[in-house]
């Protein structure tokens, strides 16, 4: 086989590819003796077909078949004998078959960047603490204390900073309903029934706590609201809006006393101080997980620092276009509506394409240290990151694994396992230091 590899700019490369005639022959030779072999043709018993009939008959079907088997085939061959990192196969043209049986054909192809690795195996990495303090245990108490408030009615006095109002509302702008406006804009800014607002300056909209604060029970009031002129919902930006504000309702916050009682209403049959260890427990696994996390952007971080290359445009144009759709499939599920994903088009082009280069410029590296380290990825570990999965969406494991296949994302499965052992093996590999106390944080513990 001879092959020729002519290198282009943008990490592409263009492969052409000679097969001999003997391999040739010798490959349509074992298809056309199948076709032979089971071949129906009029005038012959199966089988007993000559060879020139055979191949004149099915001339197309078998060059076809040839054609298929032997351009993966040398493709993969040319690729390995020339140790070319190939990302993807971008075309293949130009396939001929010669008088004497040899072929040829071209594969255009877009490989890795090239760059040097720095020492990988010791990547400074500087994290926090994971003991957990008090003052981070007390924190957790009250927060479970909030949750478990209670909202007593309070009949004999006006609405103060602080309560919770149970209000109806409906905004207007110069008369006509925000709800006509921006039908599509969050509920919210439409108006509601028995909405439930914590009065708290600066909460809710512009100015909006501070007008219905000093309400009586029943009453209702005029509250003028002015949007800024960088107010995400562009039609309602600069507008003044008139509310009728209803107060129903002044309700306010009750926290559950601090005591055995109420550990047994979190923990069954659970005091105090078991609550407590508990929530320390919790505190210290997630400190954990979180250094784990702060450990592998570190390593990043340096990786990015230490190595600089070109990203081929083709994939990151491609890398892009992903990081925009599931930027705006977030934003749609945190109900975002369209009209301001357009209004926004241009800043999530901009972080779809930074988030495609951090990503895009990650997996070459980790790929590279894959292969100097020559981890793999076994049958197994695949097998129970699909069991995994299966878990999590609560199917089966064989109806994951066929979702998986007829969507062909068992490459891209193995490439996430892959990335994940890298990143395992960067992160056992680090030479921890500690972080330095802020002036602030040691003048407490003096």
């Amino acid at each position: 086989m001879k092959i020729e590899v002519e290198r282009q700019p943008h990490s592409v490369a263009t492969l052409k590819i000679e097969l001999p005639p003997e391999e040739v022959r010798s490959e349509w030779d074992s298809i056309a003796s199948n076709y032979a072999r089971y071949a129906r043709i009029p005038g012959y018993r199966p089988g007993k077909a000559p060879r020139p009939v055979i191949e004149k008959k099915f001339r197309k079907e078998i060059q076809e078949e040839l054609t298929k088997k032997l351009v993966s085939k040398s493709y993969h061959e040319a690729i390995a004998e020339k140790q070319l990192r190939v990302v993807s196969l971008t075309n293949l043209e130009n396939v001929e078959f010669a008088d004497d049986r040899s072929m040829r054909f071209c594969a255009t192809v877009v490989t890795a960047p090239e760059f040097e690795l720095p020492d990988y195996k010791n990547i400074p990495v500087r994290l926090p603490s994971a003991e957990v303090s008090e003052a981070e245990v007390e924190q957790a108490l009250e927060r479970l204390r909030d949750q478990a408030a209670d909202f007593t009615d309070v009949p004999e006095r006006a609405l103060g900073m602080g309560d919770f109002a149970v209000i109806d509302f409906e905004g207007a702008i110069d008369g006509v309903p925000i709800s006509s406006i921006v039908p599509e804009a969050s509920k919210n800014l439409h108006g509601g029934k028995k909405f439930w607002l914590h009065v708290a300056p600066g909460n809710f909209l512009p100015e909006f706590t501070e007008q219905i604060a000093g309400m009586t029970t029943g009453e209702t009031r005029s509250v003028q609201v002015e949007f800024p002129g960088d107010f995400p919902v562009p039609e309602l930006a600069s507008k003044r809006a008139d509310y009728a504000v209803t107060l129903n309702e002044i309700k306010q916050k009750v926290l559950p006393e601090l005591d055995d009682a109420f550990a047994a209403k979190i923990m069954p049959d659970k005091t105090l101080p078991d609550l407590r260890h508990a929530i320390e427990h919790n505190l210290e696994h997630e400190k954990e997980q979180e250094l784990e996390r702060a450990k592998e952007a570190e390593i990043i971080r340096f990786l990015h620092e230490q190595i600089s290359f070109d990203l081929p445009p083709a994939l990151l144009k491609s890398e892009t276009r992903r990081a925009l759709n599931e930027l705006v499939h977030r934003n749609r599920e945190r109900g975002v509506p369209d009209e301001m994903l357009k209004g926004k088009e241009k800043e999530l082009i901009e972080g779809a394409g930074s988030l495609a280069a951090h990503r895009l410029k990650t997996n070459f590296i980790l790929h590279r240290i894959a292969e100097q380290e020559k981890l793999q990825v076994t049958r197994e570990e695949i097998d129970e990151r699909i069991r995994a999965q299966a878990s999590h969406y609560n199917v089966s494991v064989e109806k994951m694994r066929k979702e998986i296949e007829e969507h062909d994302r068992l490459e891209g499965l193995a490439e996430e396992v892959l990335l994940g052992k890298t990143i395992d093996f960067l992160k056992s590999n680090v030479s921890l230091e500690p972080l330095s106390e802020t002036p602030a944080a040691a003048a407490s513990k003096s």
